[in-house]
């Protein structure tokens, strides 16, 4: 067994947010799993306490201190607090990997998605400071359309993203459990988060006063998966919308490809299969089924009727550990 000098300390800012739980879980399977010290994302600098499994969980507060020894921290709070973090940071402190996107500005920062890199890739920055996560739905299509780009090229695509309420995190959560409740029973809403009714709703657009505009989000997977196709020549930016759903958990996504030569379900199925992605040719994968489970899952491969060049396809993630997964792909570089 690996003394504990022997194993590494790993700091996660945002100790207890849903992708900071789904990040020790990923860090657990590691042997030996390194040690983990949660910091606390509050703007008052104050340590934490907290629940977890009916039992206390202590968090200490930002500083530099908290930090120092670590080789890796893990930004999974807000974005207020990993611009906090890049702040406190010692000399000589820990590599920086930030999934809340508070650092993605700054100049040595780098996108990152080992997940979505072709075989044999070795992207630019490799070596920078600070590792800027892309959004998972990035991800998830930047998988898709650089894999699917082997078997013909593709002229355009059109996507879909459904996203799911655990991208804002456990407001969200609670926001949207609340709402289902007092839907159900003819109470008032509450509307911190998305100021309107999501609830048994699909919104292409959140409330003037929402924590965040869905627009803004949109615009962040856009950027984030151009900067994840530069690694595919080739294969162009496809048309997106982002549409909040109704649902707690798990992106999913309808895609519309159109090819030069559509190759056919078959054998985009199997060149799927192959490249490592689970393809589901019986039942189409839900985001549901999907929770807890690594990767990406497509289904319903089918060619368009109308445009025989195309073909559609489902795709189910589990948002927050396909985050986890790629922040903890890129903390393995370092350790």
């Amino acid at each position: 067994m690996a003394s504990l000098t022997e194993r590494p300390l790993i700091a996660l800012v945002g100790g207890d947010t849903l992708l900071a739980k789904e990040i020790r879980e990923v860090l657990d399977q590691s042997k030996p799993a390194p040690r983990v010290q949660l910091i606390s994302a509050a703007a008052d600098g104050t340590a934490k306490l907290a629940a977890e499994d009916d039992e206390p969980i202590v968090m200490a507060p930002l500083s530099a201190e908290s930090l120092a020894g670590a080789t890796v921290a893990f930004l999974a709070g807000s974005p207020a607090s990993s611009r906090r973090a890049l702040k406190v940071n010692p000399a000589g402190g820990p590599r920086l990997i930030d999934l809340a996107g508070g650092l993605e500005e700054q100049p040595e920062a780098r996108l990152r998605a080992p997940s979505a890199d072709p075989a044999l890739w070795r992207p630019e920055g490799i070596a920078s400071p600070i590792q800027v996560i892309a959004h998972p739905a990035a991800i998830a299509l930047a998988m898709l359309l650089g894999r699917v780009s082997k078997a013909a090229p593709i002229r355009r695509s059109v996507v879909h993203v459904f996203e799911p309420a655990s991208e804002r995190g456990q407001r969200g959560l609670d926001e949207l459990q609340q709402q289902t409740v007092g839907v159900l029973s003819f109470q008032k809403l509450k509307m911190d988060v998305f100021d309107t009714q999501l609830a048994f709703n699909m919104l292409a657009r959140y409330g003037q006063e929402a924590l965040e505009p869905l627009e803004s989000i949109e615009q962040r997977v856009e950027k984030h998966l151009a900067s994840l196709l530069t690694s595919w020549p080739g294969v162009p930016m496809p048309s997106l919308r982002v549409i909040q759903a109704p649902v707690f958990h798990g992106h999913s996504m309808s895609a519309w490809i159109e090819f030069e030569e559509n190759p056919g379900a078959d054998v985009l199925a199997k060149l799927l299969s192959e490249s490592g992605l689970d393809v589901r040719t019986d039942e189409p994968p839900s985001n549901v089924g999907m929770a807890g489970q690594s990767g990406l899952s497509v289904g319903a491969i089918a060619v368009d009727h109308n445009q025989p060049r195309a073909s559609w396809f489902w795709l189910a993630s589990d948002n927050l550990r396909l985050a986890a997964e790629n922040a903890v792909a890129v903390a393995r570089e370092t350790l």
